[in-house]
């Protein structure tokens, strides 16, 4: 398994191909992650790459790894990407 792209390497990357500056690519994917944030709870998609939305987790029994001791786990509310089939496809190949 090969390593991740990092941040950088993703802005130099997006720059060339979009002939932007990368302090413009910067900008956009600053703003981008701003706007998810702010619309996730509204569910918010992201075409062609898949679907921020917010979920309830019921509240479950756990173990303690270290004790065996069972624990409550309460419910709380996350978030959760939902990738889109397109991806899937293109990264998984289609069966």
């Amino acid at each position: 398994m090969g390593k991740s792209m990092t941040k950088s390497a993703t802005i130099a990357h997006l720059a060339g191909k979009a002939t932007l500056s990368k302090k413009q690519v910067t900008m956009v994917l600053e703003q981008l992650a701003t706007l998810a944030a702010k619309e996730a709870r509204n569910g918010f998609v992201i075409p062609g790459l898949g679907k921020l939305a917010l979920r309830n987790r019921a509240a479950r029994m756990g173990r303690n790894p270290q004790t065996g001791e069972p624990i409550k786990i309460p419910a709380k509310r996350v978030v959760r990407f939902r990738v889109a089939k397109a991806m899937k496809d293109a990264v998984l190949g289609k069966k």
